[in-house]
């Protein structure tokens, strides 16, 4: 019987100490597994860390090449307004470049007519000559958009006509210009200078007669 307890008392340490040792064994693999998993992570986290930086290098980069082509951008636009504010300037400034060689011929003309104005007998080809020379100009102003307004014998126009006096006139149409004391022009589609004139007025009346009469 006290046999029987030593064998059951020995197979239960044996047991407790397979069980126990199964327990060490299992510790230990869950241990070696929580290392596996932290070596792991820590590769992970590694691999992640360096990737981003990777990033972080590329963004980097990125940027500082479009901060670069930006600058030059803007140094590009820069350079095209200052471009096209001196081609401004020098467009208004020498506008009417065009016009000033036209009426250089215009000039040298008339400084011909003059130094030869004195020479006996010249009257004829001085007053030719001052013809060629208006029509030319004439010719030069209306090739720039300049043309003499036509106002004799037009009917009054305020958009066109200054009337300086006003005078009845038998015959004629009240409110027409009878004549023109300074020619006016339009440039383009513009009234420079209105022409002042000389307008009919309505005729007087016959009472208005008697009276002056009297």
């Amino acid at each position: 019987m006290e046999e029987n307890k030593e064998v059951m008392k020995d197979q239960e340490q044996e047991q407790n100490q397979n069980q126990e040792q199964e327990q060490n064994a299992e510790n230990e693999q869950q241990e070696e597994n929580k290392q596996e998993i932290k070596q792991e992570a820590e590769i992970v986290e590694a691999d992640e860390s360096n990737i981003l930086k990777e990033k972080i290098l590329e963004l980097e980069k990125q940027n500082a090449e479009l901060k670069d082509t930006l600058l030059r951008k803007v140094a590009e636009f820069e350079n095209f307004k200052r471009r096209n504010e001196n081609e401004q300037i020098n467009l208004i400034k020498y506008a009417a470049e065009p016009f000033v060689k036209n009426i250089l011929s215009v000039y040298d003309d008339l400084e011909r007519s003059l130094i030869h104005i004195d020479e006996p007998n010249n009257f004829e080809s001085t007053k030719k000559g001052l013809q060629l020379v208006f029509e030319k100009f004439t010719k030069i102003l209306e090739s720039q958009g300049v043309k003499k307004i036509d106002a004799k014998g037009q009917p009054f126009d305020v958009h066109l006509h200054e009337a300086l006096m006003q005078q009845p006139v038998e015959g004629v149409e009240p409110h027409t210009v009878l004549d023109v004391i300074e020619p006016g022009y339009i440039f383009k589609d513009k009234v420079i200078r209105h022409a002042k004139v000389i307008v009919s007025s309505e005729p007087a009346s016959t009472d208005d007669n008697q009276i002056n009469n009297e």
